[in-house]
């Protein structure tokens, strides 16, 4: 084994290896509550959706570290979930706008992750990604991490609609799920500060723990205890569902749509992109493993985190991508892909704790809407969420705020993806607004063709739906 990781030229043990690889699953373990839970707002079964993440996490791991000997592991990105919710299947959307089914979304993500294989094997992959300006990458990152926020603090209870402000505080009085969040977020705040391992899973159970007693002591609506362990089910309801969205996305992609769908598949390739790079340089940074500013391995880490993006996609779960939250592990002492196959172990056994799984992303229910539908919020995912979007402000920082072609485009992405809630629209606003800008400036040559491409492309894309009445 020694031999294989080359753990002792590597300068670590077998047993910092394993120790590395339990903290890294530790700090991204909260996926396991938050994917469900997200997923399940399009319509997909929780338990299905829980053995797809598991699986076809555990499978890139270890490709990740049989292939690129990284210690990375990998998992359903934060980001690309919302994405296939919100903006792909257009859960939330306005009646009218362009949504496709979860079946057809896991034949977009499955059909990219193949596309990611390929730009993977011949090198086109990074250079993609390098073609793309910062200001844009930075205010991408902070956008989604903004609406992802904003998704928490609805789930938290801590805002509500408003007919003249469109959204407002939520009535605090008797509010004991915005009571419980923040209980959440003050134990993940406090434990954060102190560099606790798996500090996010440990705020989810404890707020899990309380949002329990609170039932119990007080009898407001919380969670029923539903056991810790138990058979996983629920795989058949996801895995291949796919198969039946490739005929009608294939229908879509050559009639009157193609352009939104060629549109989602950039959005979903472009953030694979960004997720995975960014990931990959920051950890190998910190593990000492770059030469001369490169990656050596980087195309075998590249096409392990797209082959568990196919993987995923078939099996019933969105985008899956290298996780920052390894960079624990690598702190840890991990320094080889045997910390990662440790990690994507643990993901794997992780599927027997279905029914914790379903007693946290199950939501509690606090009233119920005219037709009757109840009404659910999620007081022990929210601050998990608000916290992982909080992380992803901080790319604002590399915006070059002194030059106006530079900074604005990065500010119109970073609102327009929460104030229209669609990542694609922000996105869409960001490559035509820079495009705009150099263009208007005199500075044409200072923005990449593939920028003027897609910008095109939207700008098209918004024209047709406009003419054609799909868009209003």
């Amino acid at each position: 084994m020694a031999s294989l990781f080359q753990i002792r030229t590597r300068g670590s043990t077998v047993g910092r290896e394993v120790v590395g690889g339990l903290t890294t699953f530790m700090a991204m373990s909260y996926i396991l509550f938050v994917q469900p839970a997200v997923l399940k707002q399009a319509g997909m079964d929780e338990g299905g959706v829980l053995m797809a993440t598991c699986i076809a996490s555990a499978a890139a791991c270890v490709l990740m570290g049989l292939l690129a000997n990284y210690p990375i592991a990998l998992a359903p990105g934060m980001g690309e979930n919302f994405f296939f919710v919100f903006t792909l299947c257009g859960v939330g959307a306005a009646a009218g706008v362009f949504r496709l089914t979860w079946p057809e979304a896991l034949a977009l993500t499955a059909a990219t992750g193949a596309v990611f294989l390929l730009l993977s094997t011949v090198g086109l992959r990074s250079m993609l990604l390098n073609a793309i300006p910062d200001a844009l990458k930075s205010g991408i990152a902070a956008g989604i991490g903004l609406f992802i926020a904003l998704i928490g603090f609805q789930w938290g209870n801590f805002i509500q609609g408003h007919p003249a402000s469109l959204v407002t505080l939520a009535r605090l009085e008797g509010n004991h799920v915005a009571a419980l969040t923040l209980l959440g977020l003050g134990v993940t705040l406090a434990l954060q500060a102190f560099h606790v391992r798996g500090a996010i899973l440990i705020g989810i159970l404890a707020t899990t723990a309380a949002t329990w007693g609170a039932g119990r002591l007080w009898g407001v609506p919380a969670v029923e205890y539903q056991g810790v362990v138990g058979t996983p089910t629920g795989l058949a309801a996801t895995a291949g569902a796919l198969w039946s969205g490739c005929a009608s996305l294939a229908d879509k992609l050559i009639g009157p749509h193609a352009l939104e769908v060629i549109s989602f598949a950039f959005v979903l390739l472009f953030m694979d992109l960004f997720d995975t790079v960014g990931t990959l340089v920051g950890v190998a940074s910190r593990a000492g493993l770059m030469r001369d500013g490169k990656l050596p391995r980087a195309p075998h880490a590249l096409a392990a985190d797209a082959a568990g993006t196919v993987a995923g996609g078939l099996l019933g779960t969105s985008t899956v991508t290298s996780f920052i939250e390894s960079i624990t592990g690598v702190a840890g002492g991990a320094r080889t892909g045997l910390a990662a196959i440790v990690a994507g172990v643990c993901m794997l056994a992780a599927m027997w704790f279905q029914p914790l799984v379903r007693m946290i992303g199950g939501g509690v229910q606090i009233g119920t809407t005219p037709a009757g539908a109840p009404i659910l919020r999620y007081p022990m995912i929210a601050p998990a969420v608000i916290i992982v979007g909080s992380m992803m402000i901080r790319a604002m920082r590399e915006v070059e705020w002194d030059d106006v072609t530079e900074a604005l485009p990065a500010f119109l992405v970073m609102v327009s993806i929460p104030f229209t809630f669609s990542i694609a629209t922000g996105i869409a606003v960001g490559f035509v607004s820079y495009a705009f800008g150099k263009l208007a400036t005199g500075r044409a040559r200072q923005c990449p063709t593939i920028v003027y491409v897609f910008a095109a492309l939207f700008v098209a894309q918004y024209a047709v739906g406009i003419v054609s009445g799909t868009i209003h």
